[in-house]
């Protein structure tokens, strides 16, 4: 079992629970921009949400709008001030741009402006941002190498 070093810190971890200083500084603009676009969630960009929300979810578009936005929240806070459950947290927020996903493809398909995307190939190259989302989540919070490191 690693020992303290005298810092607070354990033999083969760094301050960054076992992230390099570059994904850790990654993983808090993530947070920090889960935080602000959860805020505007609930505020000053509530309709521009609401117009990718898919017709078919069954639920009203500003409640999708909100829940989510609380996600975000929580999930900005969690990613910032939470370093001993980023690989957790990394995992759930990269789930959760997964299912986000059809609300970006639904304003690619439905030719819907949102966010200044008011054209098709502008929607489509905002399409190619999620996936990037995704790796941006387990890199930033080793989760990604957790999971490897975990199936050897």
């Amino acid at each position: 079992m690693p020992e303290d070093n005298g810092s607070g810190v354990r033999d083969g971890e760094n301050k960054n629970g076992g992230t390099s200083g570059l994904q850790a500084i990654s993983r808090w603009l993530l947070g920090a921009a889960l935080l602000l676009a959860g805020i505007g969630h609930l505020t000053w960009l509530r309709v521009e949400f609401q117009a990718q929300v898919p017709q078919w979810v069954p639920l009203d578009a500003d409640l999708v709008v909100v829940l989510s936005g609380i996600v975000e929240i929580a999930l900005g806070i969690g990613l910032i001030a939470l370093p001993k459950q980023r690989v957790m947290l990394g995992w759930i927020t990269a789930v959760f741009f997964i299912l986000i996903f059809p609300g970006n493809i639904s304003q690619y398909v439905n030719q819907i402006d949102a966010f200044s995307l008011d054209t098709d190939q502008e929607r489509a190259i905002r399409l190619l941002f999620q996936p990037l989302l995704v790796i941006w989540a387990l890199w930033s919070t080793g989760a990604w190498r957790a999971w490897r490191e975990g199936r050897k």
